[in-house]
């Protein structure tokens, strides 16, 4: 990256960290069980919500408990089911009719990241009926309050039920929307373990490692503050001591519980200090090839890390330790090695690939175009890279490149 740029980076990330006291970040309110959504919604005075899921948790009975508390409480749910492991622009606008059509004064988002995604994205165009997703796409362009919205995560990944952020899919033109903006924090969480029982173990672990890279970035970042190095670390240690657990004994409660508030903690930690290359990157491939997010960041987080070199071995040293990979005695260099290779471990044991399949040299530089126009500016990565530069992490997880 030349100087120019450079420079233009780090001013645009410094005048974000001088102002992230002052910034509308809220935490929602937390609720334990699905049956506790109804009491809050009358409270709020709403009578009808849209719940936005997918069709294997709606068909599967997932949702029954839900659907039948707020009937019993007299409030009218219209389920749309059809949202994508990856949301689409097309996802957002079906159920946006079905929000208008039924009247629904608020959202109710059942499922792992994609569901939130989507229905944040519903609420987002809601509040703003004139504009399309691409016109909110980007930082702070949703300033407007978006219906009342409630999140139950039944992945402990992704940490959207607490975030800024959601991301959408335009499957014409294979590139991903994302959104960041306050309003879109849902206004309560419901962090129930046992909605997360039925996760079969490859998504529980690759879910689990998106929680993980969302830590690990936010960490090792330059927006970083006291309050989300604290949850950065502590969402590390949580994942290393649980994720092989909630994989193997899907209905261990207290491991299903620890992952949930693994992912809350990272969720709140990337919001306020982002994450880096590792997402951007991931968020084209997920754009290009619909490859499931949570997968592509577990690929990618051993070998981004790597790349960056010396610039974060301090903080992989503190992360290290966490993780019960090094010791206090171990040097900074030797304590990062640690890291990245109980990673590395890590994803074998759980099944997760090295590489990804799929990859089109020819598609190389447009994502990394896309990662480079999503990440710069705005996150205050170590080592900063321009498109070129990006161009290595794809040859470097290509499957036939290996």
């Amino acid at each position: 990256m030349n100087t120019v740029k450079k420079a233009f980076c780090r001013t645009f990330q410094t005048a974000f960290y001088v102002a992230q006291p002052v910034l509308p970040y809220r935490e929602p309110e937390i609720l334990d069980q699905v049956t506790q959504i109804a009491p809050l919604l009358q409270k709020k005075r709403i009578g009808s919500v849209l719940l936005v899921t997918d069709r294997f948790l709606h068909d599967s009975g997932i949702t029954a408990e839900l659907e039948e508390s707020l009937a019993q409480s007299g409030i009218r749910c219209t389920v749309y089911d059809g949202t994508n492991p990856n949301p689409t622009v097309i996802n957002v606008e079906e159920a946006l009719v079905m929000y208008r059509e039924n009247k629904c004064e608020g959202l109710i988002a059942f499922g792992g990241g994609s569901s939130m995604d989507c229905a944040k994205a519903v609420g987002a165009r809601a509040a703003y009926p004139w504009c399309t997703l691409e016109q909110l796409k980007g930082n702070l362009r949703v300033l407007l309050p978006i219906p009342t919205l409630i999140a139950i995560p039944t992945t402990a990944g992704t940490g959207s039920e607490v975030t800024v952020t959601a991301v959408i899919t335009d499957s014409e033109k294979h590139h991903k929307y994302t959104m960041n903006s306050f309003s879109l924090i849902p206004d309560a969480a419901v962090l129930d373990p046992a909605v997360t029982y039925t996760l079969p173990p490859h998504l529980t672990a690759t879910t689990g490692m998106d929680a993980l890279t969302h830590a690990v970035e936010a960490y090792i970042g330059g927006s970083t503050s006291r309050e989300t190095r604290q949850k950065a670390l502590e969402a590390t240690r949580l994942v290393f001591r649980n994720i092989e657990t909630a994989c193997k004994c899907p209905t261990d409660r207290q491991a299903r519980a620890n992952m949930l508030r693994a992912a809350y903690l990272a969720g709140i930690a990337f919001s306020k200090s982002y994450v880096g290359y590792v997402h951007a990157v991931a968020h084209s491939l997920c754009g290009q090839y619909n490859t499931p997010h949570g997968l592509a960041n577990s690929v990618l987080l051993p070998i981004v890390l790597e790349e960056y070199g010396v610039a974060i071995h301090h903080q992989l040293h503190n992360l290290a330790i966490m993780a019960g990979a090094a010791s206090k005695s171990d040097t900074h260099a030797v304590a990062a090695g640690k890291f990245i290779k109980a990673i590395r471990d890590m994803n074998r044991r759980l099944g997760i690939p090295e590489t990804l399949t799929g990859i089109r040299e020819e598609d190389i530089p447009a994502m990394a175009k896309h990662a480079d126009k999503e990440a710069n500016p705005l996150y205050p990565v170590s080592v900063l890279m321009n498109a070129a530069e990006l161009e290595k992490f794809y040859y470097k997880v290509a499957d036939w490149n290996n």
